[in-house]
């Protein structure tokens, strides 16, 4: 997720350090950071933190903790009530499970135009295209707060009696709706829409993305504001199946809390308010759960004996009141009161856990783990493979991975990842079959004269999974089954000599041979010296692949591969290359052949 440090400075009074100091202290206590490129974070959050740490309030109280700055104004500390209530809009859920909560707020005669400059810098500098202050104002209190939020032009749903209705519903199957990407989509009686229920007509599809019906134009005048709480893996599904992620759907496929509902709607109205004017009429919602308070108990003994530290009390709480986790301590257990929207607070480890990545695991004394007091069990499928893997690789062999799918078989996949191979594969010889003459194809940018592989993997025929010893080379391609034996210890194996992957330009080589006739005491080596230096960049291999003598003459040949990373080359390059290595092994006193 994209954070803006800038952005983050609201949430402080004191100044934070810079970028990269910021992105060091996450680094080492909470979230790998992909990149930082001008104040711009790239944080890699966590799937456990997804529910309060994609949005700047979440990454906010994380630097709060670890640097043990104090936060100014957390949204999610005020005490706040929702209201009025209103009868003007009305919601009804159909499955609670699925939408544990829905608020929707009514808001009149707003003016859609352009959103303030700071608006536009905050979202624009996520990488977020600003639409208009209604649109704008629910995407920034998503990526501030974490609650997705969508705003339905009022005048577009049918009136009844002077009120709107909204419904959740499951779709029914073929039912289809135009969404606000102008696509249409075909949806299922799997998955969630938000419905006019007046018209039982859909105008978004839950979590994911609104539609068309309803949308949010320069002519609006009067919103309805959805703050909702959706069910993770049903919106994951609808999402998945539509090929349609969104922000909204990420957030929802990695659970929120219900209770951030309330927030996210308070503060998007206050919002809308100072952008776009309006009054607000009120909010109505429909929710069947009873407020949750979760406390979860850790003694010291034991947040001392998993993180293999010697902490204090003093220390402990100290780590707890930097996380904002409010507690009481008593014979040295600390019974925490836990946010509602720390989802991932449950278990005594999970306390503990938050204590040692705040004190620092690097503070924490490695010791060296036990000898083993017995021989570890031999698993003779997994021996078996070591053993002819090692054999093979000594002969020459390189190791591939074919895909387990095939057209045919006796399997069929239940998700299927593609149409074309929906059955799991029965035999490795289709699959080493291709990989030999692909590699056949590519012998000379991989310096090879004889393409030789092998692979070891699993097959589904007669009713069973079997592990199968698959074998190509110039001889053709055969296959084994791969025969376990039972032995009493591991062998030492050598270690790979494999010194780092080098990746493959994706663009055509080409190839030219150039050979002449040298003194006889003249080295292999000295030739290709000169003509790797006169090359150029383009020659990415080069190599003999011929020699014999002739009185106090020797003739050597040399294959010489060009191929570039950024475009495909053309004869021309490669003659201008060859030209100037062939002037200067002419200069050297050689006779070009």
């Amino acid at each position: 997720m994209k954070i803006s440090t800038e952005w983050l400075q609201t949430f402080f009074e004191k100044p934070l350090p810079d970028a990269e100091t910021v992105a060091d202290a996450l680094t080492f206590h909470a979230f790998e950071i992909e990149s930082v490129e001008n104040g711009i974070l790239d944080v890699k959050v966590t799937p456990n933190r997804g529910h309060d740490c994609l949005c700047h309030r979440g990454i906010a109280k994380e630097i709060a903790a670890i640097l043990d700055l104090p936060i100014k104004n957390d949204a999610l500390r005020q005490r706040i009530e929702l209201g009025p209530k209103t009868d003007a809009v009305s919601v009804t859920i159909q499955d609670a499970v699925l939408c544990p909560r829905y608020i929707a707020g009514i808001v009149r005669s707003v003016k859609v135009g352009p959103s303030p400059d700071w608006l536009q810098k905050h979202l624009a500098s996520i990488g977020q295209r600003p639409i208009n202050n209604i649109v704008d104002a629910t995407n920034f209190v998503m990526f501030n707060l974490g609650q997705p939020l969508h705003a339905f032009d009022a005048h577009k749903l049918k009136e009844k009696d002077g009120a709107y209705a909204i419904g959740v519903r499951l779709a029914k199957s073929g039912e289809k709706i135009l969404a606000l990407d102008e696509k249409k989509y075909e949806l299922t009686d799997t998955m969630l829409v938000i419905t006019d229920a007046h018209g039982d007509t859909p105008i978004g599809i839950a979590g994911v993305k609104g539609g068309m019906p309803a949308s949010i134009t320069e002519d609006t005048v009067d919103i309805i504001i959805e703050s909702a709480n959706f069910n993770g893996p049903s919106v994951r599904k609808t999402a998945q199946a539509l090929r349609l992620r969104t922000d909204a759907s990420t957030r929802y496929e990695q659970e929120i809390s219900p209770w951030l509902a309330v927030f996210g709607m308070k503060a998007v109205v206050e919002l809308i308010e100072k952008t776009a004017g309006g009054e607000v009429v009120g909010f109505s919602s429909d929710y069947a759960l009873a407020p949750e308070k979760r406390r979860v108990s850790a003694s010291l003994e034991k947040i001392n004996r998993i993180l293999g530290s010697n902490l204090t009390g003093k220390e402990v709480a100290d780590a707890l009141r930097r996380l904002d986790l409010s507690h009481i301590e008593k014979a040295d257990t600390f019974d925490v009161h836990v946010p509602f929207e720390r989802l991932d607070l449950n278990i005594e480890e999970d306390i503990v856990e938050e204590v040692g990545r705040i004190h620092g695991y690097d503070k924490v004394k490695p010791e060296e783990l036990p000898p083993l007091q017995h021989s570890p069990q031999v698993n003779p499928d997994f021996y078996a493979a070591e053993r002819a893997r090692e054999d093979l690789i000594a002969k020459g062999y390189s190791e591939v991975f074919t895909s387990v799918f095939a057209e045919k078989g006796e399997r069929v996949v239940a998700n299927k990842v593609d149409g074309v191979k929906p059955y799991l594969r029965t035999s490795l010889v289709a699959g080493l079959t291709d990989a030999l003459e692909r590699n056949r194809r590519m012998k000379d940018i991989l310096g090879l004269k004889d393409v030789k592989l092998f692979e070891i993997g699993a097959v589904w025929k007669k009713g069973k999974e079997t592990i199968m010893l698959g074998i190509a080379d110039e001889k053709g391609v055969r296959e084994e089954v791969l025969e376990s034996k039972l032995a009493s210890e591991y062998e030492d194996m050598p270690l790979s000599s494999a010194e780092r992957y080098q990746p493959f330009s994706k663009y055509p080589y080409i190839v030219r041979d150039i050979a002449m006739w040298v003194p006889k005491e003249t080295t292999e080596e000295e030739v290709l010296d000169i003509i790797r230096k006169n090359a150029g960049e383009l020659l990415v291999k080069s190599s003999i692949f011929d020699r014999f003598e002739k009185g106090e003459r020797v003739s050597l040949a040399f294959r010489l591969v060009f191929q570039s990373f950024d475009r495909t080359l053309t004869d021309f390059d490669a003659n201008e290359r060859m030209a100037s290595v062939s002037k200067t092994l002419t200069e050297k006193g050689f006779e070009i052949r």
